[in-house]
C-alpha cells in the first residue's frame, strides 16, 4: 500500500490518507482482511504526526472500511462494494445536477460541457 501525501492540497493530510485507503480498498488492491500498517508505522513512513494516522484511522472504522484489534492491529473490514458504489453514484448524480443548473444559467451549450468534463476526466 502506497500513499502519497501533498502539501499543496487544500484536503487536509488525515482526509488524503482516509481517500486513498478507501480507493485501494474499493479497487480490491486491498482485499477483504488484510493488515494495514500500525498507525505508527504509517506516521513515521509519511514523516508526519501519529495523531494524524489515528484520526485517519478513526474516519475509515467509523466509514466501517477497516476494524481494529487491541494487540494485533487494523485490517480491511467486509465490503459491500456495490452498496458503496452506488452511494457514490448517488452523489455525483447529485453534483452533475448542480453542474448542469450552473451550466444552463451562463448558456454553456450541452457540447462545450461535455468537451469540459471530458478534458478534465481525462487529466
Amino acid at each position: 500500500m502506497q500513499i502519497i501525501i501533498s502539501n499543496n492540497s487544500k484536503e487536509p493530510i488525515y482526509e488524503q490518507i482516509t481517500n486513498q485507503i478507501k480507493s485501494s480498498i474499493l479497487s480490491g488492491e486491498l482485499p477483504e482482511g488484510a493488515a494495514i500498517p500500525s498507525m505508527r508505522k504509517l506516521a513515521q513512513d509519511l514523516q508526519i504526526s501519529v495523531i494524524t494516522t489515528k484520526r485517519a484511522y478513526e474516519e475509515l472504522e467509523k466509514a466501517g472500511f477497516i476494524y481494529s484489534i487491541v494487540g494485533k492491529g487494523s485490517f480491511v473490514a467486509e465490503q459491500d462494494v456495490e452498496f458503496i458504489k452506488e452511494k457514490k453514484l448517488k452523489v455525483i448524480e447529485e453534483q452533475l445536477s448542480d453542474v448542469i443548473t450552473n451550466s444552463r444559467e451562463i448558456g454553456l451549450s450541452l457540447a462545450d460541457l461535455q468537451q469540459l468534463i471530458k478534458i478534465l476526466y481525462e487529466e
